[in-house]
């Protein structure tokens, strides 16, 4: 039986754009061509969202490699919230009806330690019982050991959980490990494939 929805962050719950964040700070567009892959590239979200050092420090890293761009990239560093531009439309009003519904709404994300100004700003985290973020463990997804701590800090047994993340590979981390899963779309596409499942898993 399900009893716990568990929600990725980015693209999930809440928008960002990247894009439009260079297009607004950084008016010059080949500047903002050359700087774009030194701040939007997997390697650096992948070691700002495990946060091993600082985010701080990541960033003076980033500098230290690429004084030309040392301005824009102050800017990016000092102005990182305002990547989020949004919630995802549709997902609080749905998350108020889960909840209302009975099932227990988590969250799994891997963001840097600046996801608290998010997560301060837009309504729909104080939906969540709870959440697990990939800066506070050094995990991210789709690592076993950060689903399991997902697991084990709220109690949760992952066959009685429905995962959704917009990345295949995330949603393939959970199912291994026994959760069902929905790569996210939008609201709608998820609010019909979950009920599909809980019919299937509840009914």
């Amino acid at each position: 039986m399900i009893k716990n929805l568990i929600f990725d962050f980015g693209k999930v719950l809440v928008d960002y754009d990247f894009e439009a964040f260079f297009k607004k700070h950084v008016p010059d567009e080949e500047r903002r061509r050359n700087l774009s892959p030194i701040l939007y590239n997997v390697e650096l979200q992948q070691l700002l969202d495990r946060e091993v050092k600082p985010f701080e420090e990541i960033m003076e890293e980033v500098v230290d490699k690429n004084k030309e761009f040392e301005h824009e990239i102050r800017i990016f560093m000092r102005l990182y919230p305002e990547i989020v531009t949004g919630e995802v439309p549709g997902m609080r009003k749905l998350l108020a009806q889960m909840k209302e519904e009975g099932y227990k709404l988590y969250g799994l994300t891997n963001w840097c330690s600046m996801v608290y100004s998010t997560m301060d700003r837009f309504e729909i985290f104080k939906l969540l019982e709870g959440e697990v973020i990939s800066s506070e463990l050094h995990l991210i997804k789709p690592e076993a050991a950060i689903y399991n701590s997902l697991f084990e800090k709220f109690h949760l047994n992952p066959q009685e959980c429905v995962f959704t993340d917009d990345r295949p590979e995330n949603i393939e981390g959970g199912k291994a490990l026994g959760m069902d899963g929905i790569v996210f779309l939008n609201a709608l596409q998820y609010e019909r494939e979950l009920r599909t499942i809980l019919d299937s898993r509840n009914g």
